[in-house]
C-alpha cells in the first residue's frame, strides 16, 4: 500500500513539475546562429536544447540545419515524434533565417558549426543522407529512432563531418542499426 502512495505521489509530482504549456513555450531565436542576410558562405550547424517537459532532466533533443552558399535561409532537419501521431512523417524539412530557435522554451546550445568551402562540398552529401534516412515516418522515444536518431545517422553517412552528438542525445545509438 505504501509504495502504491509513493508511485502516485511520485507521478504527481513529475506532472506537476512539466506544467509547462508547449502551445505558450517560446520558439523565439536564441541569436546564436550564423545570420545568412551578413553570412555569405556556406554554413553547417547542429544545435541541442533540452526535451520538452521532464525529459529534459536526462534527454536533449537534436537538429541539423545547412545553408548553401549565398543563400538566404536554411534548411533545417529534424525528427518530431508527434507528427507521426497526426499522419505525418517524423522527419521534418524546412526553410528559415532562424535555425537556432528555442525548442519549446528550452534554449539551444550550438554544438557543431562548419563554415566555407568545406561546409559547401558537405551540404549535398547531408542533403542525400537525410533523403535515405531509414527511419523518416517511425518515432518511438526509447530506443529509437527519436529526435537524436536523425543527427547521429548523418554523422555515420557522413564521417568527414565529425559530428558528435552529447551523452544526453538518448536514442543517437540507435543509428547504428542502418549498416548502409
Amino acid at each position: 500500500m505504501v509504495k502504491r502512495i509513493l508511485v502516485a505521489l511520485l507521478a504527481i509530482w513529475l506532472v506537476g513539475c512539466s506544467s509547462n504549456d508547449w502551445r505558450s513555450a517560446s520558439r523565439d531565436p536564441a541569436g546564436i546562429a550564423a545570420n545568412p542576410e551578413v553570412t555569405s558562405e556556406a554554413v553547417i550547424e547542429a544545435y541541442a536544447a533540452d526535451a520538452f517537459g521532464w525529459r529534459g532532466w536526462f534527454a536533449v533533443h537534436t537538429w541539423i540545419a545547412v545553408k548553401p552558399e549565398n543563400a538566404s535561409e536554411y534548411t533545417v532537419y529534424e525528427v518530431v515524434g508527434w507528427r507521426v501521431e497526426s499522419g505525418q512523417p517524423a522527419l521534418r524539412v524546412y526553410q528559415t533565417a532562424t535555425p537556432d530557435r528555442f525548442w519549446y522554451g528550452a534554449e539551444p546550445e550550438k554544438i557543431y558549426s562548419l563554415q566555407g568551402e568545406r561546409a559547401a562540398e558537405l551540404i549535398p552529401e547531408i542533403q542525400a543522407a537525410a533523403e535515405r534516412y531509414p527511419w523518416a515516418n517511425e518515432y518511438t522515444a526509447v530506443p529509437g529512432p527519436n529526435s537524436n536518431t536523425f543527427p547521429a545517422w548523418i554523422a555515420l553517412q557522413v564521417p568527414e563531418l565529425g559530428l558528435e552528438l552529447p551523452f544526453s542525445a538518448i536514442g543517437s545509438g540507435y543509428a547504428d542499426n542502418d549498416a548502409d
